[in-house]
Order: structure tokens, then C-alpha cells, then sequence
């Protein structure tokens, strides 16, 4: 399966999912990052008009988990979310925001991912760290 077809494949996944209803979608992958993005509008902002921390943290946690499930080298095992911290650091009001994850530490029973959030302008948005247990499915 060529790239393009695993990008495919991997936001299906999403689909009717928290994930879809946020638009989240998944833009690339290697075997130590994934990248993703995500629109910030009616579905993302709080009252006042601002990108949700809320989002951001579940725009962190999604790059994370599927990271996470992808370093899996074990049909039987998944990843599940344990502890997420998210600092804001610049507020968005309109356009997309885009995440990254690469792996801290991939280990046999936890794994530790940053995600940073960047705004169109590559600015830093928030950071955030997710640890992941992993578990038999």
C-alpha cells in the first residue's frame, strides 16, 4: 500500500468519530513523526471566538494516539490515553491549525509523545505531551 492509500485509509478511520466532527485530518507520516490538521471555526472556537483549548488538546491527543498505534509492532496490543498536558501559548481565530507529533520514549508498556501546534504562520499555538499506555486489544 503506497502512501497515499495509508493517508486514506488512516482518516477513515475517523470517520463519525470525534475526530471527524472536529475535521481533523491526517496530512503525513513517517516512522517518527505524524502531522495533521485541523480547521479553526464554528466546530473549534469557544464563546469568545478563540481556537478551544479543548480542541487543541484533542487535535494533540488524536496525532499522539495514532502515532502511538502505528510504533505498535504487535497485532494484539493498542495504545490508550493516560495523561495529557497542553499549554496555549498564541490564540487563533480563523484559518487551520497544524499539529505534529514525534515519540519522546516508545517503550514496551508506555509511550510519551510531544505534539506541537503551529497557526499558518508556523507559530507555535501550544505544545503538548501525551502518555499512552499500551494495552492487549
Amino acid at each position: 500500500m503506497n502512501k497515499l492509500e495509508q493517508l486514506k485509509k488512516i482518516n477513515a478511520f475517523g470517520k463519525n468519530t470525534m475526530v471527524d466532527a472536529l475535521g481533523i485530518e491526517i496530512t503525513d507520516f513517517s516512522n517518527d513523526f505524524i502531522c495533521g490538521k485541523m480547521p479553526v471555526g464554528h466546530r473549534t472556537v469557544q464563546p469568545f471566538g478563540l481556537l478551544h483549548g479543548g480542541a487543541s488538546a484533542a487535535l494533540a491527543e488524536t496525532l499522539g494516539s495514532i502515532a502511538g498505534g502505528m510504533a505498535l509492532n504487535d497485532e494484539t496490543k493498542t495504545v490508550v490515553g493516560v495523561e495529557i498536558n497542553c499549554n496555549h501559548l498564541r490564540s487563533v481565530r480563523d484559518g487551520l491549525v497544524y499539529g505534529k507529533a514525534t515519540p519522546i520514549k516508545i517503550g514496551k508498556r508506555i509511550h510519551v509523545w510531544n505534539i506541537d501546534i503551529k497557526n499558518e504562520d508556523e507559530k507555535m499555538v501550544a505544545v503538548s505531551r501525551l502518555t499512552l499506555a499500551v494495552i492487549d486489544k
